[in-house]
């Protein structure tokens, strides 16, 4: 389960004016609410920049919020990051592997921070090994290798400590079609173990496949906020791409 009431990250900017400096506060995101449920795959829309991935960051533990709750499976990121981290698996678009090591040990290595043991750390690598593919190239270097392998390892390392809660940011960004595939099966499997998912996605045919809930953000602010079958309800665009062009627009 994700709770978030008001949630708020503000920046300062500093800007240059001749020989004087001034600096103004940017909400990126503005006083948001939103619940996202155990069984249901929850889609965070917006264009670049509307807030989507820095609100994705807040409840990850990874940049702190500057006012506002957000209740992570039980704990409130406010009060313990530390403990946030440890019951999430957060995949954005951006690997960030370190490039010297190889599958095998990669996921070893994140495993160990986790601290699983060692006989459940073996059993769910390999099952995450044998799903994902990564068995034909387990023991390449990560600098080696294509888009493709890092993002399928990224979701290992993601998955291994079989987090309740999972936020996916753009997982599938500039990935082929059998990859894709691959993230959308591990995204679907979530929700069929009753983990609670977040999905953030510019693609809309990816949105229809998987989505329970929506939300569309936009300039920090929440536009919409309701069931995925309500907003197609309500649509008047013939498609979901043009749905959500006008609705921003709208706003």
């Amino acid at each position: 389960m994700i709770h978030i009431e008001n949630l708020t990250k503000s920046f300062v900017v500093t800007t240059k004016k001749g020989f004087k400096k001034e600096s103004t506060t940017v909400n990126a995101v503005n006083s948001i609410s939103l619940d996202c449920k155990p069984g249901r795959i929850f889609s965070l829309l917006g264009a670049n920049g509307a807030g989507k991935t820095t609100t994705l960051r807040m409840i990850a533990g990874i940049i702190n919020p500057t006012s506002g709750t957000a209740i992570v499976d039980g704990v409130d990121i406010s009060k313990g990051n530390d403990e946030v981290k440890k019951r999430i698996g957060f995949l954005t678009g951006s690997t960030g592997l370190y490039e010297r090591l190889n599958p095998d040990e990669t996921i070893e290595f994140f495993g160990k921070l986790y601290k699983i043991p060692e006989a459940q750390l073996s059993e769910r690598k390999e099952y995450l090994f044998e799903k994902l593919g990564i068995n034909e190239f387990r023991k390449k270097r990560i600098g080696q290798m294509s888009t493709g392998m890092k993002q399928k390892v990224s979701i290992a390392r993601t998955l291994i400590h079989d987090p309740e809660v999972l936020i996916f940011d753009e997982p599938t960004s500039g990935l082929d079609v059998i990859t894709a595939e691959s993230i959308i099966d591990l995204i679907r499997e979530s929700k069929e173990n009753n983990k609670t998912v977040i999905f953030s996605s510019h693609i809309m045919s990816e949105v229809d496949l998987l989505c329970d809930d929506l939300a569309i953000i936009n300039k920090g602010s929440i536009i919409y906020n309701d069931t995925f079958d309500n907003f197609k309800g309500e649509m008047k665009a013939a498609n979901l791409t043009q749905e959500f062009i006008n609705r921003v627009k709208e706003a």
